[in-house]
């Protein structure tokens, strides 16, 4: 099993897609104190369940006697009392069930999260946001309403059969073997139903999962499919994966219909069998059975039966429920971990990076993104690194940054190795600008400030100012409490980029990242942002992935990638004058 620890829970979360069962039993172990306390209320709250038939039989048989009538104010009383408790018991079971269920859930949810966050950029770049979300909201929630609704249907018919089997033994204990028969019958039924369960629950949590990528994918692409008039295309892509996810649910619910359907019919005939055979050996005198007794005997094999129904009724939503185990333990278990623990702590940053016959390589039969390179980045230049798509810009800078680990040779921050450092200490210092800012749906100042804590606002207008924001944010009616709108929907494109320098401002990065930074943009705002990024850069290592040459003329050294190879490096002038790569491409984007 792999253990995840996360700050907001004392255990890990041991999960194993291979044994979900027992992994979602685990689960409940954590809290056994609070459970077990629940359980014994639930035995207490259920008394009436296997008393009640006793106290009836009791009374017809009293009946048939012809008293005494004291005897029925004694049973009466009894069944009074069982009954009455049975509220405050129920309160206090699903107080502390309840209250269980759902620290299980959060803990899953605290460890999904922190997985995520330690799980490396690689992963993240070839996983679906919306499946991972997926994963966190609809998985966790599957297996807390498997808690839930299985819990009480399952300890009650533990306690039904418990008592239904003692009290048999205690009466009629000739009866016991006819009880025996809804045990084997039980578990053929359970047989049948777990052959094909698991593989149209997984079946159907994949299409699920596809059906949140494909609407995820056209949410991001509506101004896209909005500006081409293709909202029918849009629309016939995500009609095909809802298709799919329609048969694959529609098929898994036929087979649990069926199932359902042939767990009742068994389970009452074997009920009507119970009842006609203590008829008989009534009426027969095969067995000595008073009429009271004969209520007994088919009250509690028709609870017995009944509740062996309904758990095997609940069936399919327990395979639902470990399906989701396994979904939970993809993202659990999950190897492509960034490995930071116990690693040396990165105190002041220089910003010297180096690669030492670097080589990167995702995939083994397709050619590597990186090969062979090396490179030596002095600390505090701007570096630019230009090539035609696919020519390794975006992995160079992830590599630099220690976002992606090399297949081969060395990376190195001020001298040392990054694969001794807790690069989550580096990363305090490096700011990234990227084409597309970040922003989330929360005011100017929590955008700017996000995860600084309370920040003074001459610091927070100082980096406004040094952006060229402050003076559109003072114009806006609320100023630094302006709500920007999910993903800043209410700025233009170029007061988003401003955000996003000053919110690397005032973090005073060693490093900076810059990313297609003023790609998209119109003259005027390409113009502002430009100034606020040449503040931005004074004094640190830049690193910039541009494919416009025009955003990098000014760099200390322009390197010209092709296929994952350093083709050149030079000044901007330097490169002109060699007429290589640089030159016609500098050509291309300038002719006409």
């Amino acid at each position: 099993m792999h253990g995840v620890t996360g700050r907001a829970y004392s255990q890990p979360i041991q999960v194993d897609a291979a044994r979900p069962a027992r992994s979602t039993l685990a689960l409940l172990g954590r809290y056994r104190g609070r459970v077990g306390a629940a359980l014994v209320a639930f035995v207490v709250k259920d008394t009436p369940l296997w008393l009640m038939p006793v106290l009836t039989a009791s009374i017809i048989d009293t009946v048939v006697r012809g008293g005494p009538v004291s005897r029925l104010f004694v049973l009466v009383a009894i069944a009074a009392v069982a009954l009455a408790q049975n509220y405050p018991t129920h309160w206090l079971f699903i107080r502390l069930y309840s209250k269980a269920v759902r620290q299980i859930g959060m803990d899953l949810r605290n460890a999904l999260t922190d997985q995520l966050q330690r799980l490396s950029i690689g992963y993240h770049s070839r996983s679906s946001s919306s499946v991972v979300q997926n994963k966190v909201v609809r998985d966790v929630e599957n297996l807390e309403n498997m808690f839930l609704q299985v819990g009480h249907p399952l300890v009650s018919s533990i306690i039904v059969l418990t008592g239904a089997l003692v009290m048999t033994a205690v009466n009629i204990p000739a009866f016991l073997p006819v009880y025996a028969l809804t045990v084997p019958i039980a578990v053929l039924l359970r047989r049948f139903l777990r052959r094909r369960s698991q593989s149209l629950n997984e079946r159907f949590r994949h299409d699920t999962e596809r059906f949140a990528s494909a609407v995820g994918e056209m949410a991001s692409l509506i101004p896209i499919t909005r500006a081409h008039g293709l909202e029918t295309v849009a629309q016939d892509r995500v009609a095909t994966v809802a298709d799919r996810l329609k048969t694959s649910g529609y098929t898994l619910d036929v087979m649990n219909g069926r199932f359902q359907a042939l767990s009742w019919v068994a389970m009452q005939l074997l009920a009507i069998g119970c009842i006609a055979l203590a008829a008989f050996c009534a009426i027969t005198g095969f067995l000595p059975i008073t009429a009271g007794q004969v209520v007994l005997v088919s009250s509690y094999f028709a609870m017995l039966t009944g509740n062996v129904t309904n758990l095997l009724m609940l069936a399919p939503l327990v395979a639902k429920g470990l399906e989701s185990t396994r979904s939970v333990a993809e993202v659990l278990q999950e190897p492509d971990l960034e490995f930071n623990e116990g690693k040396r702590e990165v105190g002041a940053v220089q910003g010297r990076l180096t690669l030492q016959d670097v080589t990167q390589r995702f995939l083994e039969d397709e050619p590597p993104a990186l090969d062979h390179v090396d490179l030596e980045i002095p600390a505090g230049r701007a570096v630019a690194f230009v090539g035609p798509s696919g020519s390794g810009k975006s992995t160079m800078l992830n590599t630099l940054v220690g976002f992606i680990r090399p297949t081969d040779g060395v990376v190195l921050l001020d001298g040392v190795e990054m694969e001794e450092l807790d690069l989550r200490t580096f990363r305090t210092r490096v700011s990234i600008v990227p084409q597309e800012p970040v922003l989330f749906e929360g005011s100017i100042r929590d955008n700017v400030a996000y995860g600084m804590g309370d920040v003074d606002e001459a610091r927070l207008r100082r980096a406004l100012d040094g952006a060229n924001a402050l003076d559109f944010v003072q114009e806006l009616p609320q100023g630094l409490e302006t709500i920007v709108g999910e993903r800043g929907a209410r700025l233009s494109g170029g007061q988003r980029q401003r955000l996003a320098i000053a919110r690397a401002l005032i973090r005073d990065p060693r490093v900076l990242l810059l990313d297609e930074a003023t790609s998209a943009l119109d003259p005027e705002s390409e113009r502002l942002v430009r100034d606020a990024l040449q503040r931005l850069m004074r004094g640190r290592t830049t690193l910039i992935v541009a494919h416009r040459l025009s955003t990098v003329r000014a760099a200390d050294e322009i390197v010209v990638l092709d296929h994952g190879r350093v083709a050149e490096r030079g000044t901007h002038d330097e490169l002109l004058a060699a007429g290589g790569r640089y030159a016609r491409m500098h050509d291309l984007q300038t002719a006409g």
